[in-house]
């Protein structure tokens, strides 16, 4: 899993500074991590991203109050639908996996019967990928990361 970057936070900075900078930096992880995240063979492209947009969703939440409401709630509400599909699709990854590994260890009688499930969850990846897919387009058309800098700039805004 990828780390969160550090954020460094001082003592007497006003409320609306550390909120612009935390949400600056947990939303660029976010979308660094969209490159490849569709590539079902490296399911971990989309751990990454799942975790990185519950750390955004989180710090908005805590910064709530340094946001314009009105620019506030639709952010939030599209990087938890973000967050909802990225979980969607994060879940027949980890089953496959668990299932390939117990399956390789296991008479040719439950391999069959465990590639047939497995089969089962690789068309539900599928159309969980699709579904992320409409989402990060979505994300892009809507202009997401954009207006999580607006929000960002207006918490400064707001304290000077």
């Amino acid at each position: 899993m990828a780390k969160a970057r550090p954020v460094q936070l001082h003592p007497g900075e006003p409320f609306a500074a550390a909120a612009a900078r935390v949400v600056t930096i947990r939303a660029q992880e976010v979308f660094d991590h969209s490159p490849g995240v569709l590539d079902t063979t490296d399911i971990e492209r989309v751990h990454d991203m799942r975790v990185a947009t519950r750390r955004l969703r989180a710090v908005l939440e805590i910064f709530a109050p340094c946001f314009p409401k009105a620019d506030f709630r639709p952010v939030l509400r599209e990087v938890k639908e973000l967050a909802d599909v990225l979980g969607e699709r994060r879940d027949p990854d980890v089953q496959i996996e668990a299932l390939e590994e117990v399956a390789s260890a296991g008479p040719a009688g439950d391999r069959r019967a465990l590639g047939s499930l497995i089969g089962e969850l690789r068309a539900e990846q599928a159309r969980a990928n699709g579904r992320l897919e409409r989402a990060l387009q979505k994300a892009e058309r809507r202009r997401l990361a954009e207006r999580l800098a607006q929000l960002a700039e207006a918490a400064v805004a707001e304290a000077a």
